[in-house]
């Protein structure tokens, strides 16, 4: 039987009693399906929901088929190593009972004397050349990742459940992802803003607050399915706004010309012209008539005032975020920065970045290459001034600002207008709002903690504080910054970045990301590395 996954009216909330998910009904087969979303619109959830480890209020979930999750808790578990994740941390140590012939003759029955060359044969297919007793503990983040993946492919699953599977790859595990989704024919459900992998699916769905919706096609044709969309929303809104005022004026006309009717016949009455029993009459069947007619026009404005909100709404869900940035006013011959043979890094035995020089004029756009470990990361910290350099000199001449993947400038105790007010000690209140307000923190969203926003949430509240601010950062530094937004965020950023007129100096595996930044050039670390 062909594996899939159904999904019939399923209903889900929150912990505090959120509604996620409302009567959802989704289906999923041999294909690649893309889940996209704003944060918080529930995709992780999904996919907790089909592999059962949540349940659900209401509806139904059928699985046919073996499904395969890849956890995004990999090696946080004591002791566990890649071979824990392929579940043959037993049959390694008999095959290794056996060749030091410690086994019995019953354990030699059960040995998997294919095991290794599977073993390496899965892990090799994405890209890792290691030993399955490796601990996970001492492999990076990127490393976890493919042998998550290699695990999920060697227990052969039929459907796979991905969440996130470029995270914190740097360029060769991207392209090693890439391959093997390429070349998958069961069944893939994956989570990513990574739109370099969601132009190899099969179907998009959306998650969004008004539900879920299906997309034939890659990510390039449902950006296009959205754009018209939008155009869509925009024209729906003026014509509720058109058809709300239409609707007042006519009240307010019928209620001007009744005015008039009853300023008449009270003149009338007073003259005494008509029989008191026929004015009476008139004025009973006048009273019964406007009633019942401002009851119409009544019923008319709530259809209208509802059919205004739910296109205002519905406008809302699609309006792309935007993030404004102000002129930092820098000009183009200033010297931003120089290194001067810069040696340094977190271990000064073998420090990651060595005899490093580089120098930065006016408004350049840079970007810092190199795979996981060259040390890009550590550069940063370096001219931050966050780490000391071992030798050589960092010469900072402007203003500056760096954002790591998780806006550690933030205390997430604080509010974020406490923290706008830490971080420029010499603002206004008004100053304060007002930066917030430009990255979509208005009233009391600046009265939000820090620690309760979302990544995206996040990028955004510290944009606000460092380029919100009377006078700018003229060098503006991200160390992986799209790492934690959904696609409408890193979609916003781009744009305002692409309006930013201060140097930037940029560190991220996101190519689609750097691509939309028009960068001048590229500082590759490779080779660079001491570790």
């Amino acid at each position: 039987m062909p594996a899939f996954i159904t999904l019939s009216n399923l209903c889900w909330s929150t912990p505090d009693g959120t509604p996620l998910f409302t009567d959802l009904n989704l289906s999923f087969g041999a294909e690649r399906a893309g889940v996209v979303g704003r944060n918080g619109t529930g995709k992780t959830t999904l996919l907790r929901l089909i592999q059962a480890e949540l349940q659900p209020q209401s509806g139904a979930i059928q699985v046919s088929g073996t499904l395969g999750l890849m956890r995004q808790d990999i090696g946080a578990r004591d002791g566990e190593t890649i071979a824990d994740l392929f579940d043959a941390r037993r049959a390694l140590a008999l095959l290794d009972r056996a060749e030091a012939g410690l086994a019995s003759a019953d354990e030699l029955a059960d040995a998997d004397w294919t095991l290794h060359a599977r073993l390496d044969a899965a892990l090799s297919r994405c890209g890792l050349d290691t030993d399955p007793r490796t601990p996970l503990a001492s492999l990076s983040g990127g490393q976890r990742t493919r042998a998550g993946l290699a695990a999920l492919i060697f227990a052969g699953a039929d459907m796979l459940l991905l969440d996130e599977p470029t995270n914190n790859l740097d360029r060769a595990g991207r392209g090693a992802v890439l391959e093997i989704i390429r070349g998958w024919r069961g069944g893939a459900l994956i989570v990513s803003h990574d739109r370099e992998l969601l132009e190899e699916m099969d179907a998009i769905v959306e998650l969004s607050t008004l539900g879920a919706t299906r997309y034939g096609g890659n990510y390039s044709a449902y950006r296009a399915r959205k754009a018209e969309e939008l155009e869509a929303a925009r024209h729906d809104l003026a014509h509720a706004e058109r058809t709300r005022v239409e609707i007042d004026r006519r009240a307010q006309q019928v209620a001007e010309r009744k005015a008039r009717k009853d300023s008449a016949g009270q003149k009338a009455r007073a003259k005494g012209d008509q029989p008191k029993i026929l004015m009476d009459a008139a004025k009973g069947r006048a009273e019964s008539s406007g009633g019942a007619n401002a009851r119409l026009r009544e019923a008319r404005h709530e259809v209208a005032l509802e059919a205004l909100t739910a296109a205002r709404e519905k406008l809302e869900v699609q309006q792309p975020l935007r993030m404004d940035i102000p002129s930092t006013d820098l000009p183009p011959n200033k010297l931003v920065l120089r290194l001067d043979g810069l040696t340094g890094g977190y271990d000064p035995v073998q420090p990651a970045i060595r005899d490093l020089s580089l120098a930065i004029t006016g408004p350049e756009r840079i970007a810092i290459a190199g795979p996981n470990g060259s040390g890009k990361t550590t550069l940063l910290a370096l001219i931050a001034g966050q780490l000391e350099p071992c030798s050589g000199k960092v010469d900072l001449h402007v203003r500056h600002a760096l954002l790591d993947q998780h806006v550690g400038i933030l205390d997430p105790a604080l509010s974020l207008r406490d923290n706008f007010r830490r971080l420029n000690p010499g603002s206004s209140e008004n100053q304060c709002r007002s930066a917030l307000a430009r990255f979509r923190f208005r009233a009391d969203d600046a009265l939000r903690m820090a620690g309760s926003l979302s990544g995206g949430e996040r990028l955004r509240a510290g944009l606000a504080c460092t380029l919100g601010r009377a006078e700018p950062p003229q060098l503006l530094m991200l160390d992986e910054p799209t790492n934690h937004l959904d696609l409408d965020a890193v979609e916003a950023l781009e744009a305002a970045l692409a309006a930013y007129d201060g140097a930037l100096l940029v560190v991220s595996h996101d190519e689609a990301f750097m691509e939309g930044l028009v960068l001048d050039r590229r500082v590759d670390l490779a080779g660079r590395s001491g570790g």
